[in-house]
């Protein structure tokens, strides 16, 4: 089966072959042809600014159009450029799981099921057994061990006057549940640069890609969590380690109120014998390829930021949460039907925030450290987009940027000189 997406002077094809179960593009442009895998999308794209594109466009064309004058043919390139968004957008495919190069087994199931060959679907099968019948049933028992031991002993701890004894035998608990917790998902953690482990006093803040991030990462240290007062088990679960532990919880009405969530948070981080904060500032879950724009109120507080790339191997489990896909209960049920979770964690070194930096350019440092050590995608995008729709200052600003590629430097500069002729004028 061949398709074909042609435009302009670019063509793009793949070619499905069903004996194979693969698929490859090919890319053709004016004069050459190339295969490549067709991974992640459909458009190869090249490298350069949009600057740099509408110059070559431009240099050719005469000379009125050259000094910045706009031309019917110029829209032609945005339109291009939103055909391409469409087809393969950059911010809408980081909200679902990544594209492997090659099965691992977990995806096939009986509704999309394709036969390849006999060998394949016996170890299939097989595989299904061990998962389901073997391996799931010791990882739900060992979770449910761990939450339960967690709720018990730190309700109990909880009991203990405020004392250093008090505080060991809480982060003993806390890493014990968090450790049996891990092995229900069979988690295989890789811990690198240990000497840059967060400090008491401080703030991790962490790449988010699955809730089970805070298990991954607290078992190798103890952490005090923000988040939102729930009811029910994790509710539950919350008020006992509230109380052997300074957590920070916020109640649904303190969520909104901005400076009240700043205050406390700065009241924890200034006492220097509490747990460090563990942060996400990303605010979601993104699918282990990219890290998406820092929300600035994390780094906003003050005090030594520790940041932590974690970066999960997808060939034998997707640990991505979906949660417009799947609920907590499924996602979990995913989880501990994988074949592993295996994850590295770097550590790198702290950050603090230098003369003359706002809260977001701190964030974009932070952020693109983190992206950089795990080999993941540093994106400008808000993770916010998953939900929510594209605010309209941000469509101004794109508007201003483009208008400003189509007219040119060089008419803006002579409008300014124009104008201040025509002051100096009317001043005469």
């Amino acid at each position: 089966i061949v398709k074909q997406l042609v435009f302009s002077n670019l063509t793009i094809g793949y070619r499905c072959d069903s004996h194979l179960d693969s698929c490859m593009a090919t890319l053709t442009t004016v004069g050459e042809t190339s295969v490549c895998p067709l991974i992640p999308g459909l458009i190869q794209r090249e490298g350069g600014s949009m600057e740099q594109e509408m110059g070559e466009l431009r240099r050719y064309r005469t000379q009125s159009i050259s000094r910045g004058e706009f031309a019917l043919s110029d829209s032609f390139y945005f339109y291009r450029k939103g055909l391409e968004s469409i087809v393969d957008d950059q911010v809408t495919q980081r909200f679902s799981s990544e594209e492997l190069v090659s099965w691992n087994l977990l995806t096939r199931t009986n509704h999309n099921f394709h036969y390849i060959s006999l060998r394949l679907t016996i170890i299939w099968g097989l595989g299904v057994i061990i998962r389901y019948c073997v391996l799931f049933p010791l990882r739900i028992t060992l979770a449910i061990i761990g939450l339960s031991w967690l709720v018990i002993g730190t309700t109990l701890v909880g009991f203990l006057p405020k004392n250093r004894v008090k505080t060991w035998l809480s982060e003993l608990v806390h890493l014990m549940c968090y450790r049996i917790c891990a092995r229900g998902l069979s988690a295989t953690i890789q811990y690198h640069n240990k000497e840059n482990k967060p400090q008491k006093g401080g703030i991790c803040v962490a790449n988010h890609t699955s809730p089970i991030d805070i298990v991954i990462l607290a078992n190798d240290g103890c952490y005090a969590m923000v988040g939102q007062c729930h009811g029910g088990l994790m509710g539950v679960i919350q008020r006992s380690m509230v109380r052997s532990c300074p957590h920070v919880w916020f109640e649904r009405s303190e969520m909104r109120d901005r400076h009240a969530v700043t205050s406390r948070l700065r009241a924890h981080v200034a006492a220097k014998t509490n747990l460090p904060i563990l942060i996400f500032p990303e605010g979601t879950c993104i699918n282990n390829t990219s890290v998406m724009m820092f929300k600035k109120g994390s780094f906003e507080i003050g005090g030594t930021i520790y940041p932590v790339a974690i970066k999960y191997d997808p060939r034998f489990g997707d640990a991505f949460w979906n949660s417009a896909k799947y609920n907590m209960v499924s996602y979990l049920l995913r989880m501990m039907t994988s074949w592993a979770i295996v994850v590295n964690v770097w550590y790198l070194p702290p950050m603090t925030r230098e003369e003359g930096e706002d809260a977001a350019q701190f964030a974009n440092r932070v952020k693109s450290a983190i992206a950089h050590q795990g080999g993941l995608l540093d994106m400008a995008w808000d993770g916010s987009l998953k939900r929510d729709k594209v605010k309209e200052e941000f469509k101004e600003q794109q508007q201003k940027m483009y208008s400003s590629m189509v007219v040119g430097k060089k008419r803006r500069k002579s409008e300014t000189f124009r104008k201040d002729n025509q002051d100096t004028v009317i001043l005469e």
